[in-house]
């Protein structure tokens, strides 16, 4: 069985609290902490990559990326502050080298930096030492030290001049310093006195010049170390409020200070700077030629509609911007964990800009709870951030989100994915997952809901409150049954596959399986020293598996703890078990996860994986076995890919077909089809208007092209003349030469201007076009759902057509009836009299056939007496055959009560057996000579005993074959003698009694073939005896060879023992020894031998006894079923020859009555035409 593995596969979720927590790579590629890795994250092909942390690290502190965007160094927090480089071109980002503080005593690193070349780093140490130490990284060789501030003041951020790999910038509160490497020492090359300014951030704006952002909106400007000015953004701010609304305003009126908002991110560009004023408020500036910055744009946060009042996204703050290689995207995080990202090369006019999101929407606070479905691809989390999200593991996107007025404390999904359960801390919702929106249906009073869990069937779900279980129906709501029974707060719960078990676990120490049908608890495991935290059922649902604050993970069964995995220091809080058996995951308080095989190991075998920078709260296996999901404090959803070794997904028994429908209502299906119909009318309107406006403009253009054209045509004309006259040849080849260069430049400007405009409206194309697709989908799904509507009804116009043509139709019918009674009346009349006549004819005639077939009748019944007398012969045969059956049945029932008899000795010396083996055992001592010796020859006993029962099977087995083989040949003869004896007797027995002694035979065939099986399963007993004597033998011989080695052991022990020949005392010392650990038990094992042969002596004739009465007794059963057989296959195909004569004759008689009944009616024909022309030859007679 290969090994299960987990592989990182992708993370929603920014860890914060990490200085400069987001870089670009490339043009396309991001990266960003997570959990306890560093991911780099492709936006162009949605995928990620993972860079992990150190395996004792306590967090990541700061992150910073070289010039050249090929190294990232990562700073991480433990009992010795680190900074690793990573090299990102490597395909699983290669560690190159882990730089320490040397000789400080430095706890962590609150933000480090690159120089320009990439050669050397520099990293800034926290308090109270506040030591700025500066490496030749790749030789790992510290340059020199300086202490930047004192335990008063602290330092947030630190940075290499782009011009210079000597010049560095260090700021903080009530901290702006300029140093310079000269001579290895770190030197102050100027630093304004600013102990009263809180500097947040800062960046260099040429080579001499730095800006820095303050926590009271100024923006400072320091040239040479000395501050030169300060660039006034007080208009800019007032602008920015005075756009937000009231609303908005008053809601952040606690970030927002009385002086101004807060600058706590600041980037250098090409054109400029870019820096944040206030919560979720980009502005961006432009040089001057005047040597200053003008405010160019700004971009915003946008609003979301679906966050609630208390925390409205654009409140955000910027921890953090970022700008791609090419300066066409701007990307930022915030405070509460989300990315933003932002193009630079859009340019919308007279339009509000706003970011959008970088990846999805992110939890930014603990998550809580957890749960999958069955039939959808779809994972729900709930938060401590008031949220609910509902993410697509297999697209990768936050399919819906909710965000609530209170804390959601748990969560779980129905099997089919329309339905979602949320825990509050004063209700329990049971909601709806529509389109776009997720709603409430039903309210349930079950307050501070930690745990709640929908059943395989999604027909009831359980709640927990507190230590009581609550069981509620989903059809009606109610409330099935209440399970107490915790001391505790209920930490777990799980169903079992088939609903019929629910398993729970709390702090009280106590694991109780529950019967959900009657609500009692068919098992428990209460261990009060261990606080348990989760709880599983095995794959198979016989185990229970459960992880608690004693740091195991244990497996119960039956109230008793089977296996344990041993302890470690870290404990486990949360498990989740593979569908297919073959793996058992858990989460650790360290952040962690552990894959360990199941049935579990006795030692600490498992693989460890590097994932979160919390406790894991919550783990669960998708349903087709093909991704772990995993939550933690830290607020990120990690998913992984479980494979094998070589990388292939785990195969499932089970088939699961991912479904796609969705709920919608009606009115917002109305109302969607409403906004269809408006926006494709105002689409054509504005196709019409955008034609007809390219007209004009074709028009008016062509007018002015010719006009310019007249103009300039002129113009050349005079202006060749006038340089004709008034230039000389030369002079004009010269202007003509510059004229050329000049037009090649302005050609070769406008080219490129071309490609940088068709590149930048290339990219809105394709984003239009993208829009245009998925409005033109959504069009056509709604189209299509429309049609089907229309097809629905005008199929049940057509069936009410169609019952109204029917209805109609009866009622023509039944007119026309009436009208044809009255002229059928007249013809019944005349026909009655007709037929009054012909039924006196043919009463005569039948008279006359009938006294004839009552002739064959009486002879018919006498062949039938005939047959009732075989057929008596026939039930008696049937009653002598049910006789021996009978026989048969007993003496089956003798030879199974013998079985039961045999079975009982074989136990009881088995019990021998295993009573002997422990005398042996405990009588391994000195005498190994007497001891191998009996051994020996009770061993050659057994192996003589062993080949007489083979010789024995084997004769067996050639008479069974020769029996075989004589059966096969009697029944060809039966068959063949059959086929000429009973043809005499075909019409001798009726067809039902033929019938019913046929199915009695079938069924008593049956029971012989029962019958033959039970004595099968004799035979297969005991060949399993003979089997167990053979592994008994072999164990006798593993024992013989034991006993050698202790002989040459005590050969060994003896042989030394003779070394100390002239050395008295030694020599009695180590006989001493000798005789300590070899004789012990030496007579009983010497009386007791003797006694153990008798008892084999007597074991091995007493079962010969038995397997020559067994053979026997199976020869005679084989004979007597032989005849058994062979008499009623004879009568089977005499009674089947027997039946298919009479149907033959069944056959011509029905025939015969055919042709009777056509004559009769030629007769009828017949005398109807002569009484006809008789008729009419009486009235010509008269005439």
């Amino acid at each position: 069985m290969s090994t299960i593995v987990a592989q990182s596969h992708f993370i929603f979720g920014l860890r914060t609290g990490v200085s400069n927590n987001l870089c670009f790579f490339d043009e396309h590629t991001v990266v960003f902490p997570s959990g306890n890795s560093c991911v780099c994250y492709n936006a162009a092909q949605r995928c990620q990559k993972f860079i992990p942390g150190s395996e004792k690290s306590r967090g990541m502190r700061a992150l910073a990326i070289s010039a050249n965007r090929r190294y990232l160094a990562v700073s991480e927090c433990g009992e010795r502050a680190t900074v690793t480089v990573f090299d990102l071109q490597h395909e699983q980002g290669r560690k190159r080298k882990v730089l320490t503080a040397a000789d400080a005593l430095a706890r962590d690193f609150v933000c480090v930096a690159f120089s320009p070349d990439s050669k050397y780093l520099v990293g800034q140490t926290g308090g109270p030492e506040w030591m700025l130490i500066l490496w030749l990284w790749e030789k790992q060789k510290v340059l020199a030290t300086v202490k930047t501030s004192d335990p008063n003041n602290s330092v947030t951020q630190v940075s290499f001049s782009p011009y210079s790999n000597t010049h560095l910038c260090v700021s903080g509160r009530g901290v702006f310093k300029l140093l310079r490497y000269s001579e290895g020492s770190l030197k102050q090359s100027g630093g304004p006195k600013v102990e009263s300014v809180d500097i947040l951030c800062h960046t260099w704006a040429s080579g001499e010049r730095a800006i820095a952002g303050t926590d009271k909106g100024r923006l400072l400007v320091f040239e040479s170390g000395d501050l030169r000015g300060e660039i006034n953004v007080a208009s800019t701010a007032a602008q920015h409020h005075s756009d937000r609304s009231e609303e908005g305003a008053r809601r952040c009126k606690d970030v927002v200070t009385s002086q101004g908002p807060r600058i706590t991110a600041i980037l250098s560009y090409s054109k400029g700077f870019a820096c944040s004023l206030g919560p979720g408020a980009v502005c961006l500036f432009e040089k001057t030629e005047e040597d200053g910055y003008r405010r160019s744009r700004e971009i915003r946060i946008p609003p979301d509609p679906r966050s609630n009042e208390l925390t409205p996204a654009e409140c955000q703050e910027i921890d953090t911007m970022c700008i791609s290689p090419a300066e066409e995207t701007l990307a930022i995080s915030t405070d509460r964990g989300q990315l933003y990202s932002f193009s630079l090369s859009s340019v919308e006019i007279h339009k509000k800009e706003h970011f959008e999101f970088l990846l999805q929407s992110f939890h930014f606070k603990s998550i809580t709870g957890l749960s999958v479905c069955i039939r959808k691809p779809l994972v729900a989390t709930s938060s401590l951030d008031h949220s609910v999200r509902i993410w697509n593991y297999e697209t990768k996107l936050l399919e819906l989100y909710k965000e609530f007025q209170e804390e959601a404390h748990s969560v779980a999904l129905h099997p089919s994915g329309l339905f979602i359960l949320v825990g509050f801390s004063d209700k329990l919702r049971l909601m709806n997952l529509l389109i776009d929106d997720i709603r409430t249906i039903k309210e349930f009073t079950v307050r501070s809901c930690r745990e709640c869990a929908f059943s395989h069937g999604g027909h009831v779900f359980a709640a927990v409150n507190a230590n009581v279980i609550h069981i509620y129906s989903v059809t009606s709501f109610e409330n099935m049954l209440n399970l107490k029974g915790h001391n505790g707060k209920v930490r777990g719960i799980e169903w079992s596959l088939d609903d019929t078990r629910l398993v729970s676990c709390g702090m009280d120490g106590a694991v109780y399986e529950w019967n959900t049908h009657t609500g009692k608890r068919e098992s428990e495991s209460v261990l009060k020293s261990c606080s348990y935290t989760d709880v599983a059922f095995s794959s198979d649902c016989k185990t229970i598996l459960a992880v608690g604050s004693d740091l195991t993970l244990k497996e119960i069964q039956d109230c008793q703890v089977l296996k344990e995995v041993p302890a470690d220091e870290v404990a486990h809080t949360a498990l989740a078990v593979s569908h297919s058996g073959r793996v058992v995951f858990t989460g650790t308080s360290s952040g962690t996860i552990r894959a360990i095989k199941y049935p579990l190991p006795l030692q600490k075998e498992w693989i460890m994986y590097q994932a979160h920078c919390g406790p894991v709260t919550k783990m669960v296996i998708t349903f087709d076995d093909q991704f772990l999901l995993t939550v933690s404090e830290d607020g990120c959803l990690l998913m992984w890919k479980v494979i094998d070794k070589e990388g292939r997904g785990l195969k499932s028994n089970r088939q699961i077909v991912h479904t796609e429908e969705i709920l919608v209502t009606k009115s917002d299906l109305e109302e969607k089809t409403q906004n269809m119909l408006e926006l494709k009318m105002r689409l054509e309107e504005l196709q019409m208007e955008n034609e007809y406006q390219l007209r004009l403009k074709d028009m008016n253009y062509n007018e002015k092209m010719k006009e310019l054209s007249d103009k300039f045509t002129q113009q050349i004309e005079s202006l060749k003349t006038m340089q004709q006259v008034c230039l000389s040849p030369t002079k004009m080849e010269k202007q003509e030469q510059e004229h050329q260069e000049s037009s090649t430049e302005a050609t070769v400007k406008h080219s490129l201007e071309l490609k940088d405009l068709e590149l930048s409206y290339s990219q809105k194309l394709i984003v239009e076009h993208k829009r245009y697709q998925d409005l033109q989908h959504e069009y056509q799904s709604m189209q299509g759902d429309s049609q089907k509507l229309l097809k629905a009804a005008e199929e049940s116009k057509v069936q009410s057509l169609e019952e109204l043509t029917q209805l109609f139709e009866a009622k023509l019918q039944e007119k026309t009836q009436l009208l044809v009674q009255e002229d059928a009346q007249q013809q019944v009349r005349e026909f009655k009299e007709f037929t009054r006549q012909v039924e006196e004819d043919e009463g005569r005639l039948i008279h006359d056939i009938q006294i004839n077939y009552e002739k064959k009748l009486h002879a018919e019944r006498e062949t039938n007496a005939n047959l009732k007398g075989d057929s008596s012969l026939m039930t008696q045969k049937l009653y002598s055959l049910q006789r021996q059956i009978d026989d048969r049945c007993a003496d089956i029932n003798q030879l199974k009560q013998e079985r039961l008899r045999l079975l009982g000795l074989i136990r009881s010396l088995e019990s021998d057996v295993e009573d002997l083996k422990q005398q042996i055992s405990g009588h391994e001592s000195t005498n190994q000579d007497k001891t191998i010796c009996s051994l020996k020859k009770k061993n050659q006993e057994l192996e003589k005993l062993k080949f007489i029962l083979d010789f024995q099977l084997s004769e067996l087995n050639n008479k069974t074959e020769t029996q075989q083989d004589d059966i096969n040949e009697k029944r060809e003869q039966i068959h063949q003698v059959n086929c000429i004896e009973f043809l005499p007797h075909l019409y001798a027995v009726p067809l039902c009694s033929i019938d019913s002694v046929v199915v009695v035979l079938e069924e008593e065939l049956v029971q012989i073939d029962k019958s033959n099986t039970q004595l099968k399963l004799s035979i297969s007993d005991l060949g399993l005896k003979l089997r167990t004597k053979d592994k008994e033998i072999h164990k006798e011989m593993l024992i013989a060879k034991d006993l050698e080695t202790h002989l040459q052991r005590l050969k060994s022990d003896l042989h030394d023992c003779v070394s100390f020949i002239q050395e008295p005392r030694k020599l009695q010392e180590s006989v001493r020894t000798i005789y300590a650990s070899y004789v012990s038990q030496a007579d009983v094992v010497s009386g007791s031998r003797s006694d153990i042969q008798k008892a084999f002596g007597r074991q091995r004739d007493y079962q010969e006894k038995i397997v020559n009465g067994l053979k026997t007794r199976l020869a005679k059963s084989a004979a007597e079923h032989e005849k058994v057989y062979v008499r009623m296959m004879k009568e089977k195909e005499t009674l089947f020859t027997k039946i298919n004569e009479l149907r033959k004759e069944l056959h011509l008689a029905r025939a015969e009555v055919k042709d009777h009944m056509a004559q009769l009616a030629d007769l009828k024909r017949s005398q109807i035409a002569g009484r006809a022309s008789k008729k009419g030859a009486e009235p010509e007679g008269d005439n």
